[in-house]
């Protein structure tokens, strides 16, 4: 009401006095300057306009599809065709009534549009990580249910029945549920470094199914060539058997062995006759000196990770406490060294003189001005004692070594421990493999330096406080502190590595890679002088144990991309790199072993009680490819109902441009009348 009082006051003072133009064209123009000034002064008060969206979304049904190799390989044939016939009428049924229909697998990557299409050849299944994904990916929307066709064998991940699922879950039963008349090696058991010169055990576990007598013949191979044959019994009042072999570990390097049953008449299989046995013969184990300033929490967490290897001899060593053995160690651990007051001067003396390579672990003890003389790569400049609480973060630039995805879960949960708080500085030439992260601020500041030069590689572990880490992820996961001992046991591989006096350096990003892995290779490449250089092009040749070969060209970056090979076939590749380097031709070589995943040949009998199991705790029931019809109603007859979203939106009213078009036409009108009648 203010506001149309101001708009006719205004109007009235204006427009009241006698005009040279018409009583009619005076009111037209008193109507005007009404409207706008009492629409400015309305504009004055901030409205606002609320609009209110409605939209709809149609139920869901998510056809979720064991695309397994196991499907493929054990369900007959027209019963397969009959399944994704029936799922393709299903979904075109479904979707003629309303629904949405979606389709998933196994293969996370990629989706089929239809059912038809789908190629069973997931080399694992995962039906507990295929359902938890649909629930995770469609929380908040309108799933109505799960069609799950599969044959309920599961090979990796929980068991599905272990977990809960809040939407209706369909079974729709494939494979075969008769027992088959098979033989088939179920688990090798053997160690994954032997040291060269000393035997070691290969143990083969036979289960059997059909068979109450008679013998099988199992088989030890290398490169084809057969090295022994053990006659193993089929008796009726067991259906496994165990038998081992004990080989002699000779030449160094990657070894494929092959244990193969051969055939027997009737069985129904042979896919899941053999099973190859990958390890490592090394020439005798690296011996580490683990070395500290003071007793620490720290020492006993390092001994307990070197430990779970094998590969390493371990040496302790404490100023006045233990005596320093007289040793040809392959690589050092200095804790807390060198040490205020001068703790340690003879291992400091022995780790320079004979060139060691050395882990640096800095502390509370330790002396900064002598660490910044051993050329590490990292320069410390502490502020007095002070301290910041972190955790480690991945350098997702550096390529080393590689980190697991559980791996980085795991470090994200690690409790804070104390690294020295002052300046940083990484040194040309080296690397950080992790940052700090100071409470949620992932920071630039290194807590992990590989660095040194191709004479004596040397790292820096910027914390004395690690012994947390393995101790709370030894609390979380059931005593295993996997990511703590891979990370220590990493570091030590990469410094143990022959020293770099190659310009070509070439290697494979992991100790080994299974089949359904992407095969990835890191290069580095230095100058005369043994600096970094980049950019270089280099030809990698890879060839497999039957001497076939592939070729593959890239060039390496500062940003430390890797080489993308793909998945390949299992066995042992010898592979050889070449690149021109300021004019001369250099070369690399090396093994890469992948590993065989025979999981999918392993049971050829369908579990149908599990989906069973999980339709019935869903509220639901079991089908085969016969009742795709009474699947069909009973998914209609489920009655699942539209859901309906309001969306309320508030617009300040003097934000629609129109407005401002509109007052500025009836300002004009009110002008150009004006001038047309005579006014100013």
């Amino acid at each position: 009401m203010l506001c149309l009082a101001v708009g006719a006051g205004y109007a009235a003072l204006l427009y009241s006095a006698k005009a040279p133009w018409s009583k009619p064209v005076n009111y037209l123009l008193a109507a005007l300057r009404f409207v706008v000034v009492s629409f400015l002064c309305f504009l004055l008060l901030s409205p606002f306009i609320k609009t209110t969206t409605t939209t709809k979304e149609q139920p869901t049904i998510v056809l979720a599809v064991d695309n397994s190799q196991s499907v493929g390989l054990f369900t007959p044939k027209p019963v397969l065709n009959q399944a994704t016939t029936g799922l393709t009428q299903l979904a075109a049924s479904l979707r003629q009534k309303g629904f949405q229909v979606e389709t998933r697998t196994l293969s996370t990557s990629t989706r089929p549009a239809r059912p038809d299409s789908i190629q069973f050849q997931n080399a694992s299944s995962d039906l507990d990580g295929l359902l938890t994904s649909i629930g995770e990916g469609y929380d908040g929307r309108n799933l109505a249910g799960v069609v799950l066709v599969s044959d309920g064998i599961v090979n990796q991940g929980r068991s599905p029945v272990y977990s809960e699922f809040n939407y209706p879950i369909y079974s729709v039963a494939v494979g075969d549920t008769l027992p088959k008349k098979d033989v088939r090696l179920a688990q090798l058991t053997y160690n994954r470094v032997a040291f060269s010169g000393n035997r070691f055990p290969i143990e083969a576990e036979i289960d059997y199914s059909g068979f109450s007598s008679g013998e099988a013949a199992v088989q030890l191979r290398e490169n084809g060539r057969v090295l022994e044959t053990r006659r193993v019994p089929l008796t009726g009042s067991r259906r496994s058997q165990k038998t081992t072999f004990l080989l002699t570990a000779n030449a160094p390097g990657k070894h494929r062995y092959e244990v193969v049953v051969q055939p027997l008449a009737g069985e129904f299989t042979t896919l899941n006759n053999s099973k190859s046995a990958y390890l490592e013969v090394v020439k005798g184990r690296l011996k580490v000196l683990l070395a500290g300033a003071a007793p620490h929490p720290d020492l006993k967490a390092l001994r307990a990770a070197i430990q779970q290897n094998d590969n390493f001899a371990l040496t302790t060593y404490l100023p006045g406490i233990t005596p320093l053995q007289a040793q040809d160690y392959d690589v050092a651990i200095l804790h807390q060294l060198p040490a205020r007051g001068g703790v340690g001067a003879e291992v400091l003396a022995a780790v320079k003189s004979r060139r060691i390579p050395t882990l640096y672990i800095v502390g509370a003890q330790s002396d900064f001005n002598a660490y910044n003389t051993f050329g590490t790569g990292l320069s410390i400049t502490p502020r007095g004692s002070q301290t910041d609480d972190v955790t480690p973060i991945l350098n997702p630039s550096f390529s080393r070594f590689t980190f697991e995805e559980d791996a980085l879960r795991r470090f994200a949960a690690y409790p804070p421990a104390a690294v020295p708080f002052g300046d940083l500085r990484v040194n040309s030439g080296a690397e950080v493999a992790l940052y700090q992260q100071v409470g949620r601020l992932k920071t630039q500041k290194p807590l992990l330096v590989l660095g040194g030069s191709p004479a004596q590689r040397q790292a820096t572990l910027l914390t004395d406080g690690s012994w947390q880490w393995r101790l709370q992820e030894a609390a979380d996961h059931a005593d295993r502190p996997e990511a703590y001992d891979r990370l220590i046991i990493r570091t030590l591989q990469l410094l143990t590595a022959n020293a770099n006096k190659k310009r070509l350096d070439v290697y494979p990003t992991q100790d080994a890679f299974s089949t359904a892995d992407d095969v990835t290779f890191a290069a580095e490449t230095y100058n005369a002088i043994f600096e970094r250089i980049y950019g270089q092009q280099i030809k990698l040749t890879l060839t497999d144990e039957q001497s076939r070969t592939r070729t593959f060209s890239f060039t390496n970056s500062e940003d430390g991309a890797p080489l993308h090979l793909g998945s390949l076939p299992g066995g042992l590749y010898r592979y050889a790199a070449t690149a021109t380097l300021g004019g001369q031709l250099q070369q690399d070589r090396g093994e890469l072993l992948v590993q065989e995943q025979q999981l999918e040949t392993l049971e050829a009998r369908a579990d149908h009680n599990l989906l069973y199991q999980l339709a019935r705790r869903s509220g639901s029931r079991l089908y085969y490819p016969s009742q795709f019809a009474q699947l069909t109603q009973d998914i209609q007859k489920a009655n699942a109902k539209p859901v309906l979203y309001s969306q309320e939106d508030l617009k300040d009213l003097i934000n629609l441009k129109w407005l401002f078009f509109l007052l500025l036409a009836l300002i004009t009108a009110e002008w150009a009348t004006r001038k047309y009648s005579g006014g100013i």
